[in-house]
C-alpha cells in the first residue's frame, strides 16, 4: 500500500479529535463535585478560561478563509468551546461574588479579543497565508496558555503535597492530546500546531510526574481528615448520650 500523508494525517487528526474530546470532558467529575457541594472550593477557573480562548482562536484558524482543509481543527475546537461555556457557567453559578466578577470580566475581555481579531484579519488581510500566519501565531500563544494553565494548580500541589485539586484525567489527556497533535503537525508540517503541542506534551508529562509523586501523601491526608471527622462525630454522639442517658435505656 502506498503511504499517503493526507490519509495518515486525517487518521491521526480523528484520533486527536477523540482524545481532545475526552480532555474537554475529563473535568466532568470535578464539576459534578462542584454541583453537589454548591461550591467551587479551591478549584481554579484558570484552566477553563485558558481553554475557552484557546478553542475560540483555533476555530478561527481552521476556517476555510484562513487555513483551508482544516475541518478537524474546527470540529474539535468548536465542540470544546461549547463544553467550556458550560463549565464556566457552572463555575460562575457556585463562585462567591468577588471571584464571579473577576471571571466574568476575563470572559468579556477574551470574547472582545477574539471578535476583534476575526474582524481585523478577515477585513484587512486578504491573503490566506498571511491570515494563517497572524491567527496561527496568536493561537500558538493561546494553546500554550491552555497547557500552562495547570501550573497554578501544580504550585498548590507542591505547597500542600496533595493532588486533590489537580484532576488526574485532565493531566493524562492533556499529555495524550499534546502527543496526538504533535504527530498530526509533523506528518504535514505545521509549525503553528507543532510548537504549542510539543510544549504541551512536556507540560502534561510534568503534571503526571507530580501527580505520581504526591498521590500517596494525598491518600494519607484524606484518610487523616476522614478519621478526624469520624472522631468528631463520635464525640458529638457521646455528648448527646451523656445529656440524655435514657435515650438508649430500652432493651
Amino acid at each position: 500500500m502506498i503511504f499517503n500523508r493526507d490519509n495518515a494525517r486525517f487518521a491521526v487528526g480523528v484520533i486527536g479529535n477523540i482524545i481532545a474530546l475526552i480532555l474537554f470532558l475529563s473535568p466532568l467529575t470535578t464539576f459534578v463535585r462542584i454541583w453537589k457541594s454548591k461550591s467551587v472550593e479551591q478549584f481554579s477557573p484558570i484552566p477553563y478560561l485558558a481553554t475557552f480562548i484557546n478553542c475560540g482562536l483555533w476555530v478561527m484558524y481552521g476556517l476555510p478563509w484562513v487555513t483551508p482543509n482544516s475541518l478537524l481543527v474546527i470540529t474539535i475546537n468548536g465542540t470544546g468551546l461549547g463544553i467550556e461555556i458550560v463549565y464556566l457557567m457552572l463555575f460562575l453559578l457556585y463562585s462567591d461574588r468577588k471571584q464571579r466578577m473577576k471571571v466574568i470580566l476575563i470572559i468579556i475581555v477574551e470574547i472582545i479579543f477574539i471578535v476583534a481579531l476575526g474582524f481585523i484579519v478577515l477585513t484587512f488581510v486578504h491573503e490566506p497565508k498571511k491570515r494563517a500566519a497572524i491567527v496561527g501565531s496568536i493561537s500558538m500563544v493561546g494553546n500554550i496558555m491552555m497547557y500552562a494553565a495547570p501550573l497554578s494548580v501544580m504550585k498548590l500541589v507542591i505547597k500542600t503535597k496533595s493532588v486533590e485539586y489537580m484532576p488526574f484525567f485532565l493531566s493524562l489527556f492533556s499529555f495524550l492530546n499534546g502527543v496526538s497533535w504533535t504527530t498530526y503537525a509533523l506528518i504535514r508540517f505545521d509549525a503553528y500546531i507543532l510548537a504549542p503541542n510539543s510544549m504541551g506534551t512536556l507540560l502534561g508529562l510534568a503534571q503526571l510526574l507530580i501527580y505520581a509523586a504526591f498521590y500517596k501523601s494525598t491518600k494519607r491526608q484524606m484518610a487523616a481528615r476522614e478519621a478526624k471527622g469520624e472522631t468528631v462525630m463520635t464525640e458529638k454522639s457521646a455528648g448527646r448520650v451523656a445529656q440524655n442517658p435514657r435515650s438508649d435505656s430500652r432493651v
